[in-house]
């Protein structure tokens, strides 16, 4: 095998998570040329990559129908790849799958493990852990003979990096000041802390001392997080240029609080401690962020948890308690813990979390 294709379009925070084995691949296996083919708006991630990776990037609009899989198929067939390898296990990619097999190269697909991610339902507490997705990745790449060791640390050496960008958009950030982002939103509202109490935090992280960075996109985040702005709270959607120079700002924080979505990956792609808050879905699915532990993670332990592997059901209950039961404070405990500050919180307090642990 020498010219390796590699397909995950979207979602966002699931082509996010290829970045540490795909990296990994590429510094291992230096003679491979490795091509991925993504969504042209998550191109941005690949920037650091070793030289013998490529990155093509598409709206999938743009190849509507059958006619638009065979103009992509023979757009990727003239590139001569002798091996597939299909992270994402769609229609799209399953028809490519099928072409390429019928000319003779080798697929592997991921197994997505859809049957153990729906027996989680409902039984978050007492389930086991699930294989985490960088692992599926890599069992696809090891059916194909690769047998990478993923010791992917960082997109980037921080050290090498030139921040003068990101010191023209955001100023630079002084010695011994501590930068947090905050990442409140998700594609689903299960998925999103209550915006008032998330406004709260980045205004007690800043009240501390700490510069605080909210990341969104599109105009009704903005709308939101540009009311949030002011005193040590910096909206930021808008204002980047673009996710190569978001990244770069969020390599430069010290810690990252995000819900179950792209950001979370994003961080942990730059060596970033992340706190990671849990409403509908659950960590045990296997979405976690490459190398966050465990022990960052803030969730309530409820038994109809999770309703959905991946948030998109209403609430059974109509009031999403998963989320709207969790006090900031357990937030705030994970921040200041990854920060080395002191737990002292403010007189509003909640003095035992266990009151909120109410019945799924």
């Amino acid at each position: 095998m020498n010219n390796l294709l590699v397909i995950r379009l979207s979602s966002i925070g699931d082509v996010a998570a290829t970045i540490p084995i795909v990296d990994s691949m590429a510094r291992q296996y230096t003679d491979l040329k490795i091509t991925v083919l993504t969504a042209k708006r998550c191109t941005a991630f690949f920037d650091w990559m070793p030289s013998n990776v490529s990155v093509i990037g598409i709206n999938t609009s743009d190849y509507k129908g059958m006619d638009g899989l065979n103009r992509l198929y023979s757009e990727l067939r003239s590139l001569g790849f002798d091996a597939v390898a299909d992270l994402h296990d769609v229609l799209r990619t399953k028809y490519l799958k099928w072409r390429f097999r019928l000319a003779g190269v080798k697929v592997c697909v991921i197994h997505k493990g859809r049957g153990s991610k729906h027996a989680l339902l409902g039984h978050g507490n007492t389930a086991k852990q699930l294989q985490p997705t960088a692992e599926r990745y890599l069992d696809v790449f090891r059916k194909l003979g690769l047998n990478i060791i993923p010791d992917f640390i960082s997109a980037f050496d921080k050290n090498t990096i030139d921040y003068g960008v990101i010191d023209n958009l955001v100023g630079k950030k002084k010695e011994g000041e501590q930068w947090v982002g905050i990442a409140p939103f998700a594609a689903h509202e299960g998925k999103v802390f209550p915006l008032d109490r998330m406004s709260l935090v980045a205004k007690i992280l800043a009240e501390r001392g700490c510069r605080v960075f909210l990341f969104g996109a599109g105009a009704k985040e903005n709308e939101v997080l540009s009311q949030w702005e002011g005193n040590g709270v910096i909206n930021t959607v808008g204002k980047m240029g673009g996710f190569h120079n978001e990244i770069l700002l969020m390599s430069e924080l010290d810690c990252m609080v995000s819900m179950d979505s792209a950001n979370m990956h994003l961080a942990s792609m730059v060596d970033v401690p992340v706190v990671s808050v849990w409403g509908a879905t659950h960590p045990k699915a296997g979405f976690l962020g490459w190398r966050q532990k465990p022990s960052s993670i803030v969730q309530l332990d409820l038994r109809c948890r999770p309703c959905s592997i991946y948030g998109k059901k209403d609430c059974k209950y109509g009031d999403y308690r998963c989320m709207a039961f969790m006090p900031k404070e357990k937030i705030l405990r994970h921040v200041y813990r990854i920060l080395g500050m002191d737990d002292k919180l403010m007189a509003d307090s909640v003095a035992d979390d266990r009151i909120f642990n109410v019945e799924g």
